[in-house]
Formats: C-alpha cells, sequence, structure tokens
C-alpha cells in the first residue's frame, strides 16, 4: 500500500540553459533532487533509468539537467513512478508539448538545415513541418511567447537534439558524414538567394532540373589563350550534352547534326543559367567580366593558373560543376626533381676492376613530370616567370619559389659534376638524396634529387640485384662433389663482386651451405691464378671464425677441397712473426679466429691477402670492440663476410658488418645514425626501411630455406610450444624477487635502476629452470636438483625418455652452465648412455670428439647439451631430430640459428622443435615479445632487451607479477 507521505505531490518547472539543455528544478519540502530523479525516471530505459541524468544547481538551487536528445525523448511521453505525483507547471507544459512535436519531427523527418545556420551563426537545423500541422505550432509558439520562453526555442532544442542523435549513432555518423562536409564548405557563401537551391546543391534535397550547366576551362590554341565554355549536360543521359556560346549579348545553345536542346530544356535555360553564373561569380569574383556577359571570355596564363589553383577549388566547394584539363591534377602536385645523368662508361663489362671509389661523371638536369630539361632549358624558362608552360606537348607547373630555390643551389652545390660509384648507388638505391647532398632549403621545400644510370651501369647492377641475371662460372675442378643451382649462383656472385673489386655478404639461411660456397670460391680463385700467371691478386687467403667451428672448417675443406693447402693459426704453440708469414705464404687459406684476431694483429696485418672472409660476421657487430677494430685493419684485396643472421638486434650492427665489407659505403657510423637509424626507430617508416633494403641490397645474397628457388626437398619442421606450470616452491621465490624489485626501484639512480632490472631478468629466468639455480643450494649436494622442484625438468626427462624409446636424437639448448651440467647428469642416470654437453669452456679438441661420436650412427646416443652461445652456430648436428629450448633467449635470430645445427642440409628426418615456456611468468611474456621481434626483425627493424629497463614501474609490475593460476600443487 502506498504511503500518504510519498503522495506529496512534486511542483516541477523547467528553464532552458543555452547549449546544454533543458534544466528542471522542484518544490517538495520532504525530497531531494536524488529522490526526483529516482521517482521520475524509474520506468524511463533511454536514460539508464535516471543513471545518466546530471544533477546541476543553478543559482543556488538543485535541480536536474537533461540533455536535449533525452529531454525529447521522456518529455515527449513522460512516465514517472506510481509514488510520484507531478504537478507541471504552465512553462513546463509548453516544453512538455514542444518535446511532443519535435519527437514527431525527428522521426518524421519534418526538418531541414538552415543555411544560415551552417553558413553563418546560429541552429544548424529548422523545424520544415507539412501543412497539416502549422496552425498547431503557430498556436504553441504565441503561447511559448507569452510565457518568456526564449524566441527560436524549437528551432534551437531541434538542433542540438539532432546533432546528439547523429553523434551517437555510428551508422548515422557515416550517413551524414558526406552531406555534412558539403555543408561545411558552402559556409563562404555569402548570401544565399535561394533555400531550395542550397539544399539540393548540398544533397539534402533532389534537384529536379532535367541538366546541370558546368564549367569548362580549354586549353590555348593558336592565340594562346585560355577560354571559358559552358556545357548543359543531362542529368539522366550522359551522352546528351549541349554546349553554349556567346554571341556577345547572351549564351546560346550551339546545336549540332547529332546533338540539339531538348524542348523541355528551353523554358529553364536562362533562369538556370543566370543563376549559376552569378553563383560561379560569387563564390570566385576574379571569373566577373565587367560586362554584358557577366562571365570572362578568355584569360592569361597567369589567371588560368589562378584558376586552376584557388578558383576551381572555391567553385567545387560551392557545389559547382567543372571540367578542367586532365593533366592538371597530376601537374600541380609534380615538384621538379634534380636528376644526376650518368655519362661515363664505367660499368663496360669491359672495365678493368673500379671498386667503390671510382669516379663517375655525369650531367645535372631537372625532370618535371615526364620531361628532363637541361639547365640551360630550365633557366631560359626560370627566366620567363611563366606558371603554366607546354614544352614538347606536355604542359608543366612551375612554382616560383621551387625554382629559385633550385636555381640558387645549382650556382653553389650544382657546380659538382662527379661522383664516386658508391655515392651513385647510394643515391640511385635509395630513392633519392640524403641530406648531406642537399642544402636545408631544398630539403625543406620537398625537391628530390635522383640518379639515372646508364646501360652499362644498368645492366651491372641488374645482376649484381639478381643473380638469376649473372653469368655462371663452372664447378672449379678441384671441387669435391656437386653444387646446388643456387650454390653455383652463390659462387658466381662471389667471383661477379671480385672482379669489380666488392665486398659482399653472403647471407643465405643457415644450413644453406655457405661453407661450400667459399670453399668452391676458394678454389676458383687457386685455379684462376693457376690458368692466368701474372693475375693481380695472388697469394694467401685469411678465414676468421668462431673457436668452435675450425674443427668443422677442417674436416669440410679436407673433404670438397682437398687440393687446398689449409694453415690452422690458433693453439698456444702457434707460430708468430717471420715463421708465420712463411708459412701464411705456403698456403691457399689461414684459418684463424675471431679471439685471436686482436691478440695477432700484428701477424695478420703483416700479410695482404688474397680475400679476408668473416664466418658467422655477426661477431663484428659492435663497431667499437677491439676484436671489430683489429679485424677491419687487416689488409686484403677482396673482403667476404658470412652469416645467416646479418642483423640481431640493432642497425647498426648492419652498418658494421657492410662498413667491413665495403669501407664508407653507409657513410660513417653518425651519418648513418641520424639519416636511417633514428627515423626508423622513430617512425617504424614502411618506406625507410625499404629504402635501406635497397641500399644493402646488392652486396647481399641472401636465400631462405622456404624459397621455392631453392628446391632443397628438406624434410619438414614442426615447431610447437611446451607450457609448464610452477611448482609451489618456484613460485613462491618469485613472487618475492619481484617484490624485491619494485620495493627497491624507486629508491635507486637511473644506472642502479637499469642494473637491477636485468639482474632481476637473469633471476627469473633461472628460477623458471629449477629452483637451485637462483638459491645456489646445489653446491656439494647433488641432492638439491631434484627433478621434481621443476616442473620443466621432469617434462623434459619425461620427453628424452620417450625419443630414447624410439631411438631417435636431440638437442637441448641451455643459457646455463649448472642447468647443462644438472641435466646431463640427470639425463646419464636416466637413459644410462653417454651425454655430451657442449659449453665454452670445453677445448676445441674436445668439442671435434663429441660432434663426430654424437653424428656417428654407428653409436648408441639419444641427447646432447649445447650451451645456446657456445653451440648455436656453425656446426653441423644433423643427427638429432629433435630440439629442445629449455629456456628462451632474447633473440629469435639467435633460436632459430641454434635450431638450424639440426634443420639443414643432410637432415633426413622432419624435425621437431620444442620451445618451453612457464606459464603466468616473465618467459610466458618473452615468448610474446618473441613473436613480435620476429616479425619486425624480417622488415629490419631495431628491437633489443634494453627496451625493458626503460618501462615504468607500472609497466614492471605488469611485465613481472607472477599470474598464480599457473601454480601447480
Amino acid at each position: 500500500m502506498i504511503k500518504a507521505a510519498e503522495r506529496i505531490v512534486w511542483a516541477v518547472d523547467g528553464s532552458w540553459l543555452d547549449n546544454e539543455g533543458l534544466w528542471l528544478s522542484y518544490r517538495n519540502v520532504n525530497g531531494s533532487v536524488q529522490r526526483l530523479k529516482q521517482l521520475m525516471f524509474a520506468w524511463h530505459e533511454g536514460s539508464w533509468y535516471g543513471a545518466e541524468i546530471e544533477e546541476k544547481n543553478v543559482q543556488g538551487m538543485n535541480g536536474l539537467l537533461l540533455p536535449p536528445l533525452l529531454a525529447v525523448d521522456y518529455l515527449a511521453m513522460p512516465v514517472h513512478a506510481r509514488l510520484m505525483k507531478v504537478q507541471w507547471s504552465s512553462r513546463m507544459a509548453l516544453y512538455i508539448e514542444a518535446a511532443s512535436l519535435l519527437h514527431r519531427a525527428l522521426l518524421e523527418g519534418w526538418y531541414a538545415p538552415s543555411p544560415a545556420g551552417w553558413t553563418g551563426g546560429g541552429s544548424r537545423w529548422s523545424l520544415h513541418l507539412p501543412e497539416a500541422e502549422h496552425e498547431a505550432y503557430e498556436r504553441w509558439r504565441h503561447a511559448a511567447a507569452a510565457e518568456g520562453l526564449k524566441p527560436g526555442l524549437a528551432d534551437e532544442w531541434l538542433s542540438l537534439a539532432a546533432d546528439q542523435a547523429i553523434e551517437s549513432s555510428r551508422e548515422a555518423r557515416l550517413a551524414w558524414s558526406f552531406l555534412s562536409a558539403r555543408m561545411d564548405r558552402s559556409k563562404g557563401d555569402s548570401l544565399i538567394r535561394d533555400k531550395e537551391d542550397w539544399w539540393s546543391r548540398i544533397g539534402w534535397k533532389q534537384d529536379h532540373t532535367p541538366f546541370r550547366i558546368a564549367l569548362r576551362l580549354a586549353e590555348p590554341q593558336e592565340d594562346r589563350s585560355w577560354k571559358f565554355q559552358l556545357l548543359l549536360q543531362s542529368r539522366q543521359e550522359e551522352a546528351l550534352s549541349v554546349a553554349l556560346a556567346y554571341n556577345g549579348e547572351q549564351w546560346l545553345p550551339v546545336e549540332t547534326e547529332g546533338q540539339s536542346l531538348p524542348e523541355h530544356w528551353k523554358p529553364l535555360l536562362q533562369e538556370r543559367l543566370n543563376k549559376e553564373l552569378h553563383r560561379w561569380i560569387e563564390a570566385y569574383p576574379p571569373l566577373a567580366s565587367g560586362k554584358g556577359s557577366l562571365l570572362k571570355q578568355s584569360l592569361t596564363d597567369q589567371e588560368a593558373w589562378l584558376f586552376l589553383e584557388e578558383g576551381s577549388v572555391r567553385l567545387l566547394e560551392a557545389g559547382s560543376s567543372l571540367l578542367l584539363p586532365a593533366w592538371w591534377e597530376a601537374v600541380r602536385i609534380r615538384k621538379p626533381r634534380l636528376k644526376a645523368n650518368i655519362k661515363s662508361s664505367v660499368g663496360s663489362m669491359s672495365d678493368p676492376v673500379f671498386g667503390l671509389n671510382a669516379i663517375v661523371d655525369f650531367d645535372w638536369k631537372i625532370a618535371v613530370g615526364n620531361l628532363d630539361l637541361t639547365e640551360e632549358e630550365f633557366l631560359r624558362l626560370a627566366d620567363e616567370k611563366r606558371r603554366l608552360v607546354q614544352i614538347r606537348s606536355e604542359w608543366v607547373y612551375l612554382n616560383h619559389d621551387d625554382i629559385e630555390q633550385i636555381r640558387r643551389w645549382m650556382k653553389t652545390k650544382g657546380e659538382k659534376k662527379s661522383l664516386s660509384l658508391s655515392e651513385m648507388l647510394e643515391l640511385h638505391l635509395r630513392g633519392g638524396w640524403p641530406d648531406r647532398y642537399l642544402d636545408e632549403e631544398l630539403i625543406g621545400a620537398g625537391i628530390e634529387a635522383e640518379v639515372e644510370l646508364n646501360a652499362h651501369l644498368e645492366r651491372w647492377l641488374t645482376q649484381l640485384r639478381q643473380t638469376s641475371e649473372l653469368p655462371l662460372i663452372d664447378k672449379p675442378a678441384s671441387f669435391h662433389g656437386e653444387l646446388r643451382p643456387y650454390q653455383l649462383q652463390g659462387l658466381s656472385w662471389l667471383v661477379f663482386l671480385r672482379r669489380f673489386g666488392l665486398g659482399g655478404c653472403l647471407a643465405d639461411d643457415m644450413g644453406l651451405g655457405k661453407t661450400i660456397q667459399f670453399t668452391a670460391y676458394m678454389l676458383h680463385i687457386k685455379e684462376e691464378a693457376a690458368s692466368r700467371p701474372g693475375t693481380a691478386w695472388t697469394g694467401p687467403s685469411l678465414l676468421i671464425c668462431p673457436t668452435s667451428v675450425i674443427g668443422n672448417w677442417e674436416k669440410e675443406l679436407e673433404r670438397f677441397a682437398p687440393a687446398l693447402r689449409v694453415f690452422v693459426h690458433y693453439g698456444p704453440r702457434r707460430l708468430k712473426g717471420d715463421e708465420f708469414r712463411e708459412a701464411a705464404s705456403d698456403a691457399d687459406l689461414v684459418i684463424t679466429s675471431y679471439a685471436l684476431a686482436p691478440l695477432d694483429n700484428e701477424e695478420l696485418s703483416s700479410i695482404k691477402w688474397n680475400a679476408l672472409c668473416l664466418d658467422e660476421a655477426q661477431n663484428i657487430k659492435n663497431v667499437y670492440t677491439k676484436q671489430s677494430g683489429a679485424i677491419r685493419q687487416i689488409p686484403s684485396c677482396h673482403r667476404i663476410a658470412m652469416t645467416g643472421t646479418p642483423m640481431e638486434n640493432r642497425l647498426t650492427e648492419l652498418w658494421s658488418i657492410h662498413d667491413f665489407m665495403n669501407p664508407g659505403y653507409l657513410g660513417s657510423l653518425a651519418e648513418f645514425r641520424r639519416e636511417v637509424v633514428q627515423p626508423i626507430e622513430r617512425t617504424k617508416d614502411e618506406e625507410l626501411i625499404n629504402r635501406l633494403q635497397r641500399w644493402v641490397q646488392p652486396f647481399m645474397l641472401r636465400r631462405l630455406k622456404k624459397d621455392p628457388a631453392i628446391a632443397l626437398a628438406l624434410p619438414d619442421k614442426h615447431e610447437a610450444k611446451t607450457y609448464i606450470s610452477l611448482t609451489v616452491e618456484q613460485g613462491t621465490l618469485y613472487e618475492n624477487t619481484v617484490s624485491g624489485l619494485l620495493e627497491k626501484l624507486n629508491t635507486l639512480t637511473p644506472m642502479q635502476r637499469r642494473g637491477l632490472i636485468l639482474a632481476t631478468l637473469t633471476r627469473l629466468k633461472q628460477l623458471c629452470d629449477h629452483p637451485s639455480l637462483l638459491l645456489r643450494d646445489h653446491k656439494g649436494s647433488a641432492a638439491k636438483w631434484e627433478a621434481e622442484r621443476s616442473n620443466k625438468v621432469t617434462r623434459l626427462l619425461e620427453m628424452v625418455e620417450e625419443i630414447a624409446a624410439r631411438q631417435e636424437r636431440c638437442l637441448i639448448f641451455t643459457q646455463f652452465v649448472d642447468m647443462g651440467s644438472m641435466l646431463q647428469a640427470e639425463l646419464e642416470k636416466l637413459l644410462g648412455l653417454r651425454v655430451p654437453f657442449l659449453h665454452g669452456g670445453v677445448s676445441k679438441a674436445e668439442r671435434d670428439a663429441m660432434i663426430a661420436d654424437y653424428q656417428n650412427p654407428e653409436q648408441e646416443r639419444c641427447a646432447f647439451i649445447l650451451s645456446l652461445k657456445a653451440g648455436g652456430t656453425g656446426l653441423n648436428l644433423t643427427a638429432a631430430n629433435h630440439v629442445f629450448h629449455f629456456d628462451r633467449w632474447w633473440n629469435p635470430a639467435v633460436e632459430n640459428q641454434a635450431t638450424d645445427r639440426a634443420f639443414r642440409i643432410g637432415q633426413q628426418k622432419e624435425v621437431q622443435v620444442h620451445k618451453f615456456v612457464t606459464l603466468g611468468t616473465l618467459e610466458e611474456k618473452i615468448d610474446d615479445m618473441i613473436a613480435r621481434k620476429q616479425a619486425m626483425n624480417e622488415q629490419v627493424v631495431n628491437s633489443s632487451e634494453s627496451w625493458i629497463t626503460e618501462l615504468s614501474h607500472e609497466e614492471l609490475r605488469e611485465l613481472f607479477t607472477l599470474r598464480k593460476t599457473w601454480l601447480s600443487g
């Protein structure tokens, strides 16, 4: 039963607040504004039952503010709670009557855009009621005026409500976007003479006139003046159009044999034409002739340019139909380009070795569109100061500012008429001249420069970039074995580079036989020297490689090129001084390691090597190391880099390898950072990345296993993630480690902060492997290594046991030596077989023995454990067909290198790659990062782990915090 107290009358009044809506005030001694909202909108779904109604205090009184659209929706049919008795004021009754009218108007479409509102100020929409509604509306309007309601209230309320309705619906916004744009363009109209006409122009109403009048600008003929022409175009039949000509008094139809003015057009023509002429002149006053024709009959070049540049835009914004020369849109956005036209014969196949420092002569030209202008032609046009010029049947637009800037540049820097081949290639391949070649004024104006190669260089560069275009050489007679087609192309590419004195990077995917291609190259230069006595390049070559693969190189050279005299410079008893030089001079190839390059730099630099090759060239990626600096000082006739990962993390690594091969080709490191690295890292712009790829690609030959042209017929490789949960012990330690990090972060200096974050990363990765790695409680107690303390170890043992049961073999990669030792002990106990462990502390002789033993099919073997750094590159371990990544690395290229110890030429079985990921931990987030990084790395984009140290406190919390749902009991 309803209490009497609840039936106290609520007296409600309303006031319109400009641009806000309707404010409701009330009188009820026992009520509050919250109670008013609760009762009044109890049944109103549109306001979420009052939740979207704002409480607002006006002049010390509390009330409710109803936005315009919501006010229409509610007051058109106000329904409040039965507990409430409402007494509307007389003013409020008028607002309710208005809301009912506006509600119907919005539903029935009884409104239209207001020309004054869209072109000037005031309400943008106005009521457009049918005749039957006029009388009722007028009664309401007089009553509203008598009550003191704001004049024009209905139109203002309608406008705000309509705008809100459009804004609240995506479909409505899309439907209105085109119309709104046309309305906005009409804002410059100083006078709307005809509301109906304006509605037609903006697309609100259909124009029922059977024709439209178009203004055409015709190009000059014999008298060199531009002409205006008028054309009547049928709205229904596209082919029907009639030209109009001015006879000195008026515009009349030009009727031809096949085209005449339809009879039903004639009564409408003059009125429509007069209206259109006035509108054109109103939109762009320079069209006026000041004579009886209203419209100018002819234009000078300058007037035509101004009309095309400014007048046409104004007419189009006013909704006029225009026919402009077809070439104008393309011509108006063209900028003149500086073009260096190569004229020397460098690049001819008959040329001797020329190298990147060879000088190339050229002439300057100025290109505009498809036209090339000589300096003389350009300067003559500049003196004429014409905007639009027709040259050799093509129209050209000349911007005076651009012309003046180019003229000034040619008087200063334009005197240069020669480039080095290195500079020429940079300019041609990057698709424009770097900032250091042009001045700031030209760059700011968007003026570009380009190089046009001669036929010799065009052909030479095509061969360099496309190995399929290279002349193939014969396989060396002393090579034992066969070369696959792509390997013969790689050999021919190296020989082609050698001929022209250019270094190169053989960057084939891991496992495609870079070793074999370099071996064949060595045999080729040995046989060429024997067949052509007096060849400029003779003597020994030098190969620098990681210590871990020296033995592999010896075996491969002995297998494929027994004719080569190989001298290994390695070990504590290696030769020095004259003894080294004497031994090297008797060899075809000297092999040494990266570690010895700085130690024995005096010996290595005392010989000018026939060829200098770096295997796993990513070892010189840091240009500032002693190792990298020492290697760059070693003199050689031809430089070759070999790597499956020419860029692991940073773009500067790409520069380092290229600067070794062809010093100076990518400019200085400072220039490369400023002009290439920083813009790409800042914007990730696809075009900048493509330009860099074009620049480096001619001197980098990269083929992938998945390339159909390679046709390796390798078995499939299947990658799978094995998701592991933490034990309770690991979870507790993990949370404590993260808490300790987050507590300390805000108390540290930036350098200390970065160090702590990186140290914590390592600790968390160790913890995901096994608690003992973090606690160090295994020292002196093998029992502390129980597998049960780590689900990851438990799962690995289970999977390896299955592999052993199938008599298959696996590789297990880990970053931590202690972890590898623990796994070695556990697996030997489980399998009853010898399990080798290759890490950085193993000597060369031991490595070679391990690999030979594991690869021997006669030996009963299963698992081979390798540290990622020591065993991730250069090894051939195709006896294994399973690869485990026990813990994850920051770089997908490093993981792929490790995987390809098994997935390479010679593999006969399908390869299964198992990547362990600990759920809820940093490892899971690392896995997501690797997936993103792999996609970016293929585009030559920078990425490294240093980003983590720069994260905010909250971002670090999100990255490190353990998700407890993945703890096991």
